[in-house]
């Protein structure tokens, strides 16, 4: 697969995660922060936290895997440390708790979500 067709299939994948979040009661903070050991896909908050959203996105015809099987230990480290960074560098809501969770999303050939997987909690 091509690089920009991943770009646009994860774009998909994180529009979905979002619209999902935020039909759960979360409002989203940011989308996409960047730090130099990679990128946070979603922050978002409801009363009682912060949540850091890790989103994978594959196409069901191309991928047999399950999107969250590439949620693995280095990377796992490393969002912890973005997340780190992050919170000490933005102003934010003052929550009780902090939360890593996973949203794996599952497309047809022809862009229809066929299944959309969040894991709270997730490490």
């Amino acid at each position: 697969m091509s690089a920009n067709r991943r770009s646009t299939t994860g774009a998909i994948g994180e529009q979905l995660a979002a619209e999902h979040l935020t039909r759960r009661g979360f409002q989203i903070l940011e989308r996409n922060y960047r730090s130099r050991w990679g990128e946070l896909d979603i922050i978002a908050c409801d009363r009682q936290r912060i949540v850091f959203c890790e989103v994978k996105c594959r196409i069901a015809a191309r991928e047999l895997r399950d999107p969250l099987e590439s949620v693995h230990a280095q990377k796992r480290a490393k969002l912890r440390r973005m997340a780190a960074r992050w919170l000490a560098e933005r102003d934010h809501p003052r929550v009780n708790q902090l939360r890593f969770d996973a949203i794996g999303v599952t497309l047809a050939l022809d862009g229809r979500l066929l299944r959309l997987e969040h894991l709270e909690n997730a490490f």
